[in-house]
């Protein structure tokens, strides 16, 4: 079965017609040609569909579409403005914080999602004192990030980077 649905994707309003059981993944690629989030495993393992909805990450490939009508997505292209990046994105280049690329749109979007839970003082699985500040150190970037997978291993950079930006 068919449903209209509206998206507003990296700032700009779609209608699109998609049936129900269409991911949000498969909305965003296929139906509107924004090819930023990339399906990797399409089973919600690898992250590389990471997107922003309403500025909280969401793992692309698991959200149903209809579930999402009338929602902002961001995806890692509408971070920036034109040819100035987002601080995250330059921090990725300035550190080599990918090396094919092909997870880096998810890592970043999943990088500026868990610096604003962090700002939110959302604690994780190893924040030490819950009643104080969150503080981004390296054990804390590596378990906000831990569901984004590099098949290339640019992990170091990777955390280099977020390490920098949360300063």
């Amino acid at each position: 079965m068919d449903t209209t649905i509206t998206l507003t994707v990296d700032g700009e309003r779609h209608e699109l017609t998609v049936d129900t059981r269409t991911t949000l993944l498969d909305a965003l690629r296929d139906g509107l040609g924004v090819y930023s989030p990339k399906k990797g495993c399409d089973h919600g393992q690898c992250g590389a569909c990471t997107v922003l909805l309403a500025g909280r990450r969401v793992l692309a490939c698991l959200a149903l579409a209809v579930a999402h009508d009338g929602a902002e997505v961001t995806t890692a292209s509408g971070l920036g403005k034109g040819d100035d990046l987002h601080p995250v994105a330059r921090a990725f280049l300035d550190h080599d914080g990918f090396q094919c690329g092909y997870c880096t749109p998810g890592q970043i979007c999943s990088a500026v999602g868990m610096l604003a839970e962090a700002d939110q003082e959302w604690p994780s699985h190893v924040t030490e004192d819950l009643d104080a500040p969150v503080e981004i150190d390296d054990a804390e970037i590596r378990e906000r990030m831990s569901g984004n997978i590099c098949r290339c291993g640019a992990y170091p950079g990777i955390v280099d980077a977020i390490r920098e930006v949360s300063r």
